[in-house]
């Protein structure tokens, strides 16, 4: 009987020996396989980590250079919309025997219609002569393009 019991439960033994040699194989084999995807995955997120911090320099940079273009073009704008109000007479002071002619010179900036400044007023000696259009031109404070008073349209006088 103990013999039988023997020929019964060995077989079952040995397959159950059998089912947990198989568990612990299978068990390592995909402890082996998750290892080898953590690998890959790190790599994958290394390599988009990498991508990214380049985009992102990329991306700084374009943005700065952006800034700087919308800068300058807001500077060129505000400076094309100043300009420069000018005009100038002669002026004489007579004194008992002498005529003394000088040329006054007033100018003044403006952004869009509102003045920015008082007008600037200077007044030189002029001799007998002179080219006043030229000593105008040579006095100007403002390089930029001048405008001339006289070179404003002017409104129709009301009635």
């Amino acid at each position: 009987m103990m013999e039988a019991m023997l020929w019964i439960l060995l077989p079952g033994c040995v397959a159950l020996a059998s089912g947990l040699l198989a568990w612990f194989v299978m068990q390592s084999r995909m402890d082996v396989a998750l290892a080898d995807q953590r690998t890959e995955l790190a790599e994958a997120r290394g390599a988009v980590d990498a991508e990214k911090a380049a985009m992102h320099a990329s991306m700084q940079a374009t943005l700065h250079a952006t800034e700087e273009t919308v800068k300058r073009q807001a500077l060129d704008a505000f400076l094309n919309e100043l300009r420069v109000e000018q005009r100038h007479y002669t002026r004489e002071n007579r004194m008992l025997l002498q005529n003394r002619r000088s040329l006054v010179l007033q100018e003044r900036m403006y952004f869009r219609n509102i003045p920015l400044s008082d007008w600037i007023e200077h007044e030189v000696q002029l001799d007998e002569n002179v080219d006043i259009e030229r000593m105008v031109q040579d006095m100007t404070i403002f390089d930029k393009a001048v405008v001339n008073i006289t070179e404003i349209p002017r409104r129709k006088a009301l009635a």
